[in-house]
């Protein structure tokens, strides 16, 4: 699986996260485009988790569910006043909605009643 986690983003989870937690990435239906990408701090695994990315310490996981919207994810992070944070694209995407907080993914069904829906 493809994920890419700029140099940003990097920095900012290593300095976050303290020994033993990962960033649990969740895509769950919503927003207009269909699909939303979550993201929290763990320390245990749910069942059915796996690790998505591991790289120097950091360690990103995700349920069954979510792990097959994540190829080609790239997290992003901004200390934009702002729109700070967490920045979650993927090169995959077909769709974003206009407040950019929803997407739709190529070769994935369009989630029923999504109003960007095409």
């Amino acid at each position: 699986m493809e994920i890419t986690i700029k140099e940003n983003a990097e920095k900012m989870l290593r300095s976050k996260l303290a020994v033993g937690q990962f960033l649990r990435v969740t895509v769950t239906e919503g927003g207009c485009a269909g699909l939303t990408y979550a993201a929290e701090v763990g320390t245990e695994m749910n069942a059915g988790d796996r690790v998505v990315l591991e790289r120097d310490g950091i360690r990103v996981v995700s349920d069954p569910a979510s792990s097959k919207y994540l190829e080609g994810l790239v997290i992003d992070y901004s200390d934009d006043l702002f729109k700070g944070g967490l920045k979650f694209s993927n090169v995959n995407t077909k769709s974003t909605c206009g407040c950019g907080s929803s997407f739709s993914l190529s070769g994935f069904p369009e989630i029923p009643g999504g109003k960007c829906n095409s």
